[in-house]
């Protein structure tokens, strides 16, 4: 069987983070989100994979080539040119699954690699036109809800009903397995009120004009994100941390402590004084220490750099300094990111509230107690700076020395505190 996997979504919600990459390509615990999945595919018996690319399409290709050499499976592109929906994307591999069924699935979620096992089998025992993983989740009305019949087929979709409909608490996982017929449905699907060729009204298509199947799969057992909001990376590290193999392939010098699964790769150097508690993930050519804190969940990059400082339950990308007593808890950090010494990130509120974060202009509940901040590639800050709870510094950002960073800061910003004037903002460009 092949895969399709979408993947041209630009990935607004996570911004800054996706400024520079794709949603699919932000590394956890030492690869890329999509690269967890692949393999994943590839243990499953799937050696034939398209992805339907668009943002920084180039990243993909780069990193994955034709996928021959690096995983013995065979990868090829298409590029969607415009983003006209769900829909509109899966019709791109027509010519790549020819007249055989093929999992379908979005670049930008994890699950456990059994997930894909099982639903080709039961795809197999059952012989129905499509299959559906679904998921239970506490907040339905974010997602589409699945209504199936008596025999467990799909018989409605509804995308995020309203709370008081009470439609159940099954969602669409954004995994499936198709017949071709699927491809005769999308043809016949219009635009919807979001100028869009939505694959949920495709599905619906295939039911009730001709005739197909979709069997509802559950994994309610298993691990799955979709990773639609910052802090779900760390939910997704947190994952695949509990899963790494613990390794050392580079230097630990005298009076370290290493307790539970530590990843430590090649040529990187753990100075003497530090401790580091798993599970966590240090790539190659990284110094952590001297004196250093490392505590669980915590994901470092290559080319990274961690001194005499703490870092707790964070993913620091490559090339990201912090060096000089810092402290970095529940947070991301993308690549290229230098902490002047002394700044600290909070991540608990004072009264110990919920952790709100802005995205796309709307305030958004973490729910998430501890929750510190997301910092965008290429930021600098200077000396004794401290950064609130849920607070987001975009791309290319600079922040001077002794500020209280207690708002959102836009992409190319010099942002500092004036002891006269108060906080300045100026553009960087």
């Amino acid at each position: 069987m092949k895969a399709v996997i979408l993947a041209a979504g630009k990935g607004k919600r996570l911004m800054p983070i996706t400024s520079s990459r794709p949603k699919p390509m932000i590394p956890l615990a030492g690869m890329p989100l999509l690269e967890h999945t692949i393999l994943g595919l590839k243990d499953a018996g799937i050696d034939e994979i398209l992805l339907i690319v668009g943002y920084k399409e180039e990243i993909f290709k780069n990193y994955f080539g034709d996928g021959r050499d690096k995983y013995n499976v065979k990868i090829e592109y298409v590029t969607q040119e415009e983003q006209l929906g769900t829909g509109h994307a899966v019709s791109y591999a027509k010519t790549f699954v020819k007249n055989n069924p093929f999992l379908l699935m979005y670049g930008d979620l994890i699950t456990e690699p059994k997930v894909f096992k099982e639903i080709v089998e039961s795809f197999n025992e059952t012989k129905p036109q499509g299959i559906i993983a679904l998921k239970k989740v506490k907040n339905p009305h974010e997602y589409g809800i699945i209504s199936l019949n008596s025999d467990g087929f799909v018989e409605k979709i509804t995308e995020k009903p309203a709370p008081e409909l009470k439609l159940g608490n099954l969602i669409n996982a954004g995994i499936y397995i198709f017949d071709p017929l699927i491809f005769e449905a999308i043809e016949k699907t219009e635009k919807s009120i979001r100028n869009e060729y939505e694959f949920t009204d495709s599905m619906e298509i295939l039911i009730s004009q001709s005739n197909g199947r979709i069997l509802g799969y559950n994994i309610e057992d298993c691990f799955w994100n979709d990773v639609g909001l910052p802090w779900q990376l760390l939910d997704a590290n947190r994952f695949l941390l509990d899963r790494l193999e613990g390794k050392v392939l580079g230097n630990v010098e005298q009076n370290v402590q290493i307790i539970g699964n530590v990843y430590i790769g090649k040529g990187s150097n753990i100075r003497a004084g530090s401790f580091i508690q798993g599970p966590c993930y240090i790539g190659e050519n990284t110094m952590i220490g001297p004196n250093a804190y490392i505590r669980p969940y915590s994901s470092i990059g290559p080319n990274c750099h961690v001194g005499l400082s703490e870092v707790k339950n964070s993913i620091i990308s490559s090339n990201s300094k912090v060096p000089h007593f810092n402290y970095v808890g529940d947070s991301i950090l993308c690549e290229n990111v230098n902490l002047g010494a002394g700044t600290k990130i909070a991540n608990l509120r004072l009264d110990e509230g919920n952790v709100k974060v802005k995205i796309k202009g709307q305030l958004v509940d973490s729910k998430r107690k501890k929750l510190g901040t997301i910092i965008g590639p290429n930021v600098k800050t200077g000396i004794n700076v401290s950064i609130m709870t849920g607070k987001i510094i975009c791309e290319n950002s600079q922040i001077g020395a002794h500020t209280i960073v207690s708002e959102d800061i836009p992409p190319n910003t010099l942002y500092y505190y004036d002891p006269n004037k108060g906080i300045i903002k100026k553009s960087l460009l």
